[in-house]
């Protein structure tokens, strides 16, 4: 069984790619679910501001690998039935934490989109909608605070997410066609 880890900026389309994989037979591990879980626990609403802090909380208690260490038993326990999907690998302390537990069987995919395509996205979602000003601050915050750029320059693969889904379904599907 192997793990695919999605990397990628805000509104690439990570979620989407992992449904491709998902409706394939991929375990989804969504390494987000742990933010929501804590901003929850503590009695907070789910808005950028409360899981920023959340997610700042986390990383100080844990380090920069915090997802990736949280994460591993639900990624241990899914591999032991079939492959698995990553929604949204984070940090370069994350992809190695990764690597080093899950060596070969760890291939990183990268979901790319231009700036103004993912802005309009993230404007539009129906679940956590970002201003552009929002969106652009998770970018910065994103890339110099959490080292997301190491993940996305390393990766094996890389999907250009900036037309339509059928062609985002097509990518993902050619990528699940090499790992097999």
């Amino acid at each position: 069984m192997n793990v695919v880890a999605l990397v990628g900026m805000p509104g690439s389309g990570k979620s989407e790619v992992a449904r491709v994989f998902q409706k394939r037979g991929y375990a989804a591990v969504r390494f987000g679910d742990i933010t929501d879980e804590e901003v929850r626990k503590q009695g907070l609403k789910l808005d950028e501001e409360n899981e920023r802090q959340v997610r700042e909380d986390l990383r100080k208690k844990h380090g920069m690998a915090a997802y990736a260490i949280l994460n591993l038993p639900r990624i241990e326990a899914a591999i032991e039935k079939s492959s698995v999907v990553i929604d949204g690998l984070y940090s370069w302390e994350e992809y190695k934490y990764l690597k080093e537990k899950l060596g070969d069987r760890l291939s990183i995919v990268a979901v790319w989109s231009p700036p103004e395509v993912r802005y309009a996205r993230l404007k539009g979602r129906a679940v956590r909608p970002l201003s552009p000003e929002q969106a652009g601050e998770r970018d910065y915050a994103e890339i110099e605070n959490v080292n997301k750029g190491g993940p996305i320059a390393m990766a094996d693969y890389t999907i250009v997410n900036n037309s339509t889904l059928e062609s985002l379904v097509e990518q993902a599907g050619s990528i699940i066609g090499v790992l097999k």
